[in-house]
């Protein structure tokens, strides 16, 4: 296969968490006003990013089933021709929904029986827009918050003891168990999640909390967020905020979601590479749909430690390793003038440049916010004009 790499223009998503300088700063895109929230690349039918091709651009999807050699075997096998991931740039304003994925069975049975159900494939309601799981890893690019995962009991117990107003949480989850205890604040009437939480939304806008490892803080700008005052009815997933961990990540250190793992992401920009499904269920922090009964059969209660990922080093490339199959994401940072070989490629590869500017392939150059993509069988030589730094999706192996 002759050795080419071709311009990848992706789709930005206007999603009003977003927020409005980073994407554009990044791709010279220009701004419209509107939340610049996440820079697709990808297949997806939602955002379909498109190649620039023998002098025109052709949708990437379209372009992959004419020629599903570009994934490489084991995709073509292993994903029906399909590519498996999507690659992203996110920018987080705003806090994003408590939601947690299903894994590839419960995908499967769950996008099969709403099927059969009759339900329109685009319906609000709807739960499973597609049969496939939903892992995701996410690098930082600037200092990033979460939530992420059930804290451990010892931790759980602190949190909630530190805050009188949240004692009647703590009361509930000691008597009834944590999963109990969660069903019934996600499913309990509006009136009651009113009276549990206003203690804490007077305590919290009488005296505004500061520093964003306090989980007051992001309490405090939840109710901000998504209340316009007493009466107004507040959002329960508020008690998620003190029940799941307050994770940090510093820009170049990952963490990965597995399935069933509750999160929210809350401030911040990411790489994130994620297998190419649109199934959420959410728990709160949003206006959209919840599904109580589908969300807790897609939970896990098991309390976590979060991990962050450092990325193994092989000079100048950095490896993000997950247990995903359909995904992996790298890094390769190189000083001016310096190169880097990727050998050749058993799998499609897909490229951001997020600083400098690379010359690769036969001549062709990439400068800071052009994405490219390269075929399997391709051997790619990178050359650093300037100093650069490029994130590289692609599977493992």
């Amino acid at each position: 296969m002759k050795n080419q790499v071709y311009l990848l223009e992706g789709v930005v998503q206007d999603y009003a968490w977003g927020g409005y300088d980073f994407i554009p700063e990044l791709t010279g895109f220009p701004r419209s006003g509107q939340p610049a929230a996440e820079y697709w690349l990808g297949a997806h039918n939602r955002g379909e990013a498109t190649v620039l091709i023998d002098g025109g651009k052709r949708p990437l999807g379209q372009l992959l089933r004419e020629r599903p050699e570009w994934l490489g075997p084991k995709v073509v096998k292993g994903f029906a021709g399909e590519l498996p991931f999507l690659f992203k740039v996110l920018d987080v304003r705003e806090m994003l929904s408590i939601q947690s994925h299903p894994n590839k069975a419960q995908a499967k049975a769950g996008f099969a029986r709403e099927n059969q159900a009759g339900i329109p494939i685009d319906a609000p309601y709807r739960n499973f827009k597609d049969d496939n799981h939903k892992p995701e890893v996410m690098v930082a690019l600037t200092d990033f918050w979460l939530l992420h995962g059930f804290r451990p009991a010892l931790q759980l117990e602190a949190v909630l003891a530190s805050r009188e107003a949240l004692w009647p949480v703590r009361e509930l989850i000691a008597s009834r168990g944590l999963p109990k205890a969660y069903e019934y604040l996600m499913a309990c009437p509006q009136s009651e999640v009113d009276q549990l939480l206003l203690p804490l939304y007077r305590a919290l806008s009488a005296d505004p909390p500061s520093g964003r490892e306090n989980p007051d803080f992001w309490a405090y700008r939840a109710f901000q967020q998504y209340t316009k005052g007493e009466g107004e009815g507040f959002d329960r997933g508020v008690f998620s905020v003190y029940l799941l961990n307050l994770v940090y990540v510093a820009p170049g250190q990952g963490i990965y979601q597995g399935a069933g793992i509750p999160h929210a992401y809350l401030e911040g920009a990411n790489m994130e590479l994620m297998a190419n499904s649109d199934n959420v269920f959410r728990g709160g922090l949003t206006v959209k749909h919840i599904d109580v009964p589908e969300l807790m059969n897609h939970l896990v209660f098991d309390p976590v430690a979060p991990k962050l990922i450092e990325g193994s080093e092989q000079g100048a490339l950095q490896v993000f390793q997950t247990p995903a199959e359909d995904f992996e994401l790298r890094r390769i940072q190189l000083g001016k003038a310096s190169t880097y070989d990727t050998g050749s490629a058993k799998h499609i590869g897909i490229a951001i440049v997020l600083g400098g500017k690379v010359a690769v392939g036969e001549g062709q150059q990439f400068s800071r916010g052009q994405a490219f993509l390269w075929p399997a069988g391709t051997a790619l030589k990178l050359r650093a004009i300037e100093a650069a730094d490029l994130f590289w999706a692609t599977l493992p192996g």
